[in-house]
């Protein structure tokens, strides 16, 4: 097992858990070079027959805080061109084979929040927070969360989140289902480690078997949903109300939007 996959993701070993670690502090801003060193990962870890569950942990003070839209570095430095291989990336997480527990502080937003729902299990901390906002940039969603995010918190919660762009605290998402479970920071990593350990103690082949079955068509699921997300963003990135979107989130105000 290789412990560096690109510049931004680390690969421990503990038992029979591989520990996941983004490392792009501190808002673990999602690029597509990253989301593939972490696809590589995970397909490493699918191949390695002594591992059987991953915690997916992040530095900084943000757990994934969306793409960067715009830093010349980030999906902006291409005029967005970089949305579509961002997904086909976004695929492949999807389409890994063993268990991951996802360990989440601060925001996991838009891209993150799809990372984020990509896990089987989020463990939050209380400062965790859950953003869909792609509507306050005047655009919309994407990275599979329109398939995703109401099979997991139902179509009238996700809903809401999608076309609000409201942030969801820990403590709210716990019922909803968006969070399994909420303690405090210090603890966070640990407590997902117990987790991934209680499902690492069990049957490689069982796992994998009966998490093929609950995912069901997930992977295929995201595939079409990221296609008519794209087409969609395509067209709205286009907009005059998608340029001040960006503009008014970056500089932390609501956005004057006019419908063109």
């Amino acid at each position: 097992m290789k412990e560096a996959f690109g510049e931004n993701v680390r690969v421990a070993v503990d038992g029979h858990v591989a520990v996941i670690t983004i490392a792009r502090p501190p808002h673990n801003h999602v690029t597509v070079d990253f989301i593939a060193a972490l696809a590589d990962a995970l397909d490493a870890i699918d191949a390695d027959i002594e591992l059987r569950c991953s915690v997916l942990q992040a530095e900084g003070k943000n757990f994934c805080a969306g793409a960067d839209l715009v830093s010349r570095d980030g999906l902006a430095g291409n005029g967005m061109g970089g949305i579509n291989p961002l997904y086909d990336e976004a695929v492949r997480l999807f389409s890994a084979r063993k268990p991951i527990v996802a360990a989440v502080q601060g925001a996991a937003v838009g891209a993150g929040l799809g990372l984020a729902v990509m896990a089987d299990f989020r463990i939050a901390s209380p400062d965790a927070r859950f953003a869909a906002n792609f509507v306050k940039l005047g655009f919309h969603p994407g990275f599979g969360l329109t398939s995703t995010l109401p099979r997991l918190i139902g179509p009238a919660k996700a809903e809401l989140m999608c076309l609000t762009g409201r942030r969801v605290k820990a403590e709210e998402g716990l019922p909803w289902g968006l969070v399994d479970e909420v303690v405090p920071l210090e603890e966070l990593r640990a407590a997902a480690l117990r987790l991934a350990r209680e499902i690492a103690e069990n049957a490689p082949l069982a796992i994998v078997s009966t998490r093929k079955t609950m995912r069901g068509d997930l992977a295929a699921a995201v595939r079409a949903a990221t296609d008519v997300e794209f087409v969609e963003q395509s067209a709205l990135r286009a907009t005059e109300d998608y340029k001040e979107g960006v503009r008014s989130v970056s500089e932390r105000r609501v956005g004057n939007f006019v419908g063109k």
